[in-house]
C-alpha cells in the first residue's frame, strides 16, 4: 500500500505534470473537520523508514554550480541578480510562463556580463524539461505555492538539488513527498528562508550556541505585513501574468484559514532551539479571528471594477492567526499571521531564555535580567557575538542587496556549501517540520483550536542529528565575481 500511495502521488506529479496532489479545496472547513485528523496523523505511516538521514549531509563537492531559475517573478528575478555577484555559479537556464520574465533576467545576465542561459517557456510545465536537462546542478524555484513541491521533486528525480522559496510545501503529503524523494535521490531540498540569514537572527543564534542564554524557554515570531497593495494589484493582461502576483493567485491563497506563511517567523526560532537537531516540534494548537478587512476591500473594488467580482464569492481568512507549539524538551513557540490589517510590519523574533532574552521588533534589544542592554554594550556583543558568515559577506551583502542583505547571505551560503561540500543550513526536515504548520494550524482552527500532533520527519533522528555550524569553519570559500560592469557594485570582492 505504501509503495502503490508513493507511485500514484509521483505519477500524477510528474508523469502528467499537473498539480493535483494533496491540494485541498481552497477555502472549504469541511475537507478539515474531524475525519482529517487521522490522515495527518497517520501520514508518516503511509511514507517507508528513513532510507537515508540528510540531516548533516554533506553532499559531493561542485567545483562550479550550474543553477537553473523556475519562476522569475520579483522573488525570482531578484535571485538571479543576485546570482550574479557570487564566485562558481553559472546561471545556464531561466524558466517561467512568460517570455517577457525570461527576456528580463536574459538582461539581468548580459548586463552583467555573463552568458545569456537556455530558455524553457513552453506553458506551465515547461519547468519538466529544465529539470531533465543535463546542465543544472541546482533548481532555485519561486514559482507560486501551489507549483513548488511539483518542481522540486522533478529537480530531485532528474538529478538535481532544489532551493524552494517559502513556504515550501501546503499540504501534509506535500511535505512527505519532499522527504521521501530528498533521502532516495540524497539530492538536497533546501527551503529558502532569508529571515534566517537577517543580522539580529544571526547574532542571537550565535548567543544561543555560546550559551548567554542559558536554557531557552521561549520563542516568538511572526509574518505581519499588510499586504493590501499586492493583493489588489489588477494584471494589465487578459492572461493575468503580470501584476504583483501572476493570476492574482496570493489573493486566492488567503481563501484559507490557516497560517499559509508561518517560516518566517518560525524558521529562525526553530534554528535557535536545534529542532530537527536535539528537539522537534511536539504538538500544535492555532486559533484565527474573523476577517475584518479582506472581504470588504474585494467589495470596494468590485464596486469600482467588474473585474474584481469574481472574488465576490470567496470566503476570505481572518486577520490574525496564532499558532502555538510546544516541543519535546519542553519549550514553547508562538507564531503568528496577518497580512489584511493596517498596522506596522513585524517579524517579531523573540527569544527567552534562562539568562538572556532578545526581540527584535518594534524595537531591537537584548537583556541580561530586568536590564536592557544599552547601546554600548550592545556594540560589545555585536563585536563579540558576530558569526563569521556575516564578518566575511555582511558588508558585501548590504550592498548588493535584498531584504537589507539578508537574501545575499542566504545564496551565498548555500552555493559555498554546494561548492565545499558542506551540510546544508535548511535541510528538507526542516523544510517539512516549518511548512506543515500551514495544515496543521488548518485543521486546529476549524475544529475550535482543538492540539494536532506534528509529524516527526526526522522519524526519531532528532534525538542524535547535530547543529549545523553556521561558522564556516572548513569552508567559506566562495568569492564574489569581478565582474564587466563600471559600476561600482560589480566591482565588489572578498
Amino acid at each position: 500500500m505504501k509503495s502503490d500511495r508513493r507511485s500514484f502521488i509521483r505519477n500524477i506529479t510528474l508523469g502528467t505534470g499537473v498539480v493535483a496532489a494533496g491540494i485541498p479545496a481552497m477555502g472549504c472547513s469541511r475537507t478539515i473537520r474531524d475525519e482529517k485528523y487521522s490522515e495527518i496523523r497517520e501520514s508518516a505511516s503511509l511514507y517507508p523508514e528513513m532510507s537515508f538521514n540528510m540531516s548533516g549531509y554533506a553532499a559531493p563537492p561542485l567545483e562550479r554550480v550550474r543553477v537553473g531559475f523556475v519562476g522569475i517573478g520579483d522573488r525570482g528575478a531578484g535571485a538571479v541578480q543576485r546570482m550574479t555577484y557570487i564566485e562558481g555559479v553559472e546561471i545556464t537556464a531561466l524558466c517561467d510562463i512568460r517570455q517577457a520574465a525570461v527576456d528580463g533576467a536574459q538582461e539581468i545576465l548580459r548586463s552583467a556580463g555573463l552568458p545569456v542561459a537556455d530558455e524553457y517557456v513552453t506553458g506551465d510545465n515547461g519547468f519538466m524539461d529544465l529539470c531533465n536537462s543535463g546542465n543544472v546542478d541546482l533548481v532555485y524555484i519561486a514559482t507560486p505555492w501551489e507549483w513548488h513541491v511539483p518542481v522540486a521533486i522533478a529537480a530531485m528525480e532528474g538529478e538535481k538539488h532544489a532551493a524552494v522559496e517559502v513556504s515550501s510545501a501546503r499540504t501534509m503529503d506535500e511535505c512527505w513527498q519532499m522527504v521521501e524523494t530528498s533521502e532516495r535521490t540524497r539530492k538536497h531540498c533546501v527551503i529558502l528562508e532569508n529571515c534566517c540569514y537577517d543580522f539580529f537572527e544571526l547574532l542571537t543564534l550565535n548567543m544561543v550556541r555560546q550559551g548567554l542564554f542559558g536554557e531557552l524557554v521561549h520563542g516568538e515570531g511572526a509574518y505581519i505585513h499588510d499586504l493590501d497593495y499586492w493583493h489588489f494589484n489588477k494584471p494589465r493582461d487578459e492572461r493575468m501574468t503580470d501584476g504583483a502576483y501572476t493570476r492574482m493567485w496570493r489573493l486566492h491563497e488567503n481563501r484559507r484559514k490557516a497560517n499559509v506563511y508561518p517560516t518566517h517567523g518560525l524558521g529562525p526560532v526553530c534554528q535557535a532551539m536545534n529542532v530537527n537537531r536535539g528537539d522537534k516540534m511536539d504538538f500544535l494548537t492555532a486559533i484565527m479571528s474573523d476577517d475584518f478587512t479582506l472581504k470588504h476591500r474585494i467589495r470596494e473594488e468590485a464596486a469600482e471594477d467588474p473585474f474584481f467580482e469574481q472574488f465576490l464569492d470567496y470566503d476570505m481568512r481572518g486577520n490574525m492567526d496564532i499558532s502555538l507549539i510546544k516541543t519535546a524538551m519542553g519549550r514553547t513557540i508562538m507564531i503568528q499571521h496577518d497580512v489584511s490589517s493596517p498596522r506596522p510590519y513585524s517579524r517579531i523574533h523573540m527569544l527567552s531564555g534562562t539568562k538572556c532574552f532578545a526581540q527584535k521588533w518594534p524595537l531591537k534589544h537584548i537583556a541580561f535580567g530586568h536590564t536592557v542592554a544599552d547601546s554600548e554594550r550592545m556594540k560589545e556583543l555585536e563585536q563579540m557575538y558576530t558569526p563569521e558568515i556575516v564578518r566575511r559577506v555582511g558588508d558585501l551583502a548590504k550592498q548588493v542587496g535584498g531584504h537589507g542583505g539578508m537574501d545575499f547571505m542566504m545564496d551565498w551560503r548555500l552555493i559555498d556549501c554546494l561548492r565545499n561540500g558542506l551540510p546544508v543550513d535548511m535541510d528538507v526536515y526542516d523544510a517539512a517540520a516549518w511548512s506543515c504548520i500551514t495544515p496543521l494550524s488548518e485543521w486546529s482552527i476549524a475544529n475550535r483550536s482543538n492540539s494536532i500532533e506534528v509529524p516527526d520527519f526526522t522519524r526519531g533522528a532528532w534525538k542524535t542529528n547535530k547543529p549545523v555550524d553556521l561558522t564556516l569553519e572548513g569552508g567559506g570559500t566562495t568569492g564574489v565575481r569581478n565582474l564587466v560592469e563600471t559600476s561600482a557594485d560589480h566591482q565588489l570582492n572578498v
